[in-house]
């Protein structure tokens, strides 16, 4: 089969049954054009993308500055390694340093690997410099998080189809309740091993929880006095998603490690980062971490160009104003809807309680409609639909989209 040969949807979905291993389960719609907020079928429909790729497409698709960085790069230098220098690298390195406000950067390429890089640069930080009894540090979580699917990260899941049948899983991870400083401090205070506490600033996989203000900062601050190291995965919150170029920003919260991915690089490339200061970097030493693609110049110039369309076109500020617009304008609806009970969340990454059970097929029904009626979206736990538009929207297009869904959703009212 020739790869430009033209399919048709059904025979792309039966392409994928047969040769790819089923560990997605896809909304039956076949992409193959994308620029800005749009993306279209192969048979030429038009939609509104309201998952920007899990929100690594935060800069909107094909973002012309971002696939040009790329493709100078590409057709200059692509991978060298890092047996050698390469001559870009330093410099997103410097200047993702000088944008987030961090001493130093650790390049990986995928959100998991970031996490997974952070969970030891925290174990040999426990061990090197707070002086824990080596293999007994303890790392924190909260249930219901969602930082991956790698052995070590479904160790600490609550999520029975990403563990079962995974096992033995890894040892060293204590989990608590979202968004309760009391189990928080509880924990810090009986157990002298705790290195550190990763969380999500706001849950993304888990429905959008967003917790109530002041628990980050206030979680920073017990992390501080006894000595934990605050390890805020921003992979889907962070580079402007949530109207804040971080989602700690919103409580002036500054992590001890920061993990990135997803919209680092606009969507146009694998790269991720673990950002941290010299008192905790300077744990790793050659050979300890790393990747043969981390931090290879094509990655490099990419994320360059996709943060200073972030800060050029002020995304934060744009997702700021029209989240605030799409929450006031779906509680309205909701004032009169039986068919969901609430939306919830920050900037322009929300979700929809559909009012049904978990394990009833509402919301994936509403999202085939969606589907027809022009927008793209999926379900997430049963009957929760989160709504993640690229950031470069404008006011216009958010109230259309608005209107498809609350046009859908009426469609459905019981």
């Amino acid at each position: 089969m020739a790869v430009l040969e033209k399919l048709t949807p059904q025979e792309v979905i039966a392409l994928e049954n047969k040769y790819g291993a089923h560990n997605y389960h896809p909304l039956p719609v076949v992409l193959s054009k994308g620029e800005g907020v749009f993306v279209w079928d192969v048979e030429g429909k038009k939609y509104y993308d309201f998952l920007s790729a899990y929100s690594a497409v935060n800069q909107g698709h094909c973002h012309p500055k971002i696939v040009n960085a790329m493709v100078h790069q590409a057709q200059t230098l692509t991978l060298t390694s890092r047996a050698f220098f390469n001559d870009v690298l330093g410099k997103y390195e410097e200047f993702a340093c000088k944008f987030f406000g961090f001493d130093k950067l650790l390049p990986m390429n995928t959100g998991a690997e970031a996490v997974e890089t952070a969970l030891k640069l925290c174990r040999k930080w426990a061990y090197e410099v707070k002086g824990i009894d080596e293999n007994e540090a303890e790392i924190i979580v909260c249930e219901n998080n969602f930082h991956g699917r790698t052995t070590t990260i479904i160790s600490f899941s609550n999520d029975p189809v990403a563990r079962k049948n995974f096992g033995p899983y890894t040892k060293g991870f204590i989990k608590i309740e979202y968004n309760n400083l009391e189990a928080l401090e509880a924990t810090l205070k009986s157990n002298p091993n705790v290195a550190g506490f990763l969380v999500e600033p706001i849950q993304g996989e888990a429905g959008v929880y967003v917790p109530q203000e002041g628990y980050l900062a206030k979680a920073k601050a017990l992390c501080e006095s006894y000595n934990v190291l605050f390890i805020a995965d921003e992979v889907q919150t962070g580079i402007a998603r949530t109207g804040k170029l971080l989602a700690v920003d919103h409580e002036n919260v500054k992590p001890d490690v920061l993990v990135l991915g997803k919209a680092i690089s606009g969507g146009v490339y694998p790269v991720s980062a673990v950002l941290a200061n010299n008192s905790v970097m300077d744990v790793i030493k050659p050979g300890n971490h790393g990747s043969t693609f981390g931090g290879n110049p094509v990655a490099a110039a990419v994320a360059i160009a996709a943060l200073e369309v972030v800060q050029d076109e002020k995304l934060a500020e744009n997702a700021e104003a029209l989240g605030n617009l799409f929450r006031s304008e779906l509680n309205k609806f909701i004032e009169t809807s039986s068919i969901i009970n609430l939306v919830r969340g920050k900037g322009l990454l929300n979700a929809i309680v559909i009012n049904d059970s978990e394990e009833s097929d509402t919301a994936w029904n509403i999202c085939l409609a969606l589907r027809d009626n022009g927008l793209l979206a999926k379900p997430t736990h049963g009957n929760i639909i989160r709504f993640a538009p690229p950031l470069v929207m404008t006011k216009e297009q958010l109230l259309d989209c608005v209107h498809i869904i609350t046009k859908t959703l009426k469609q459905f009212e019981k």
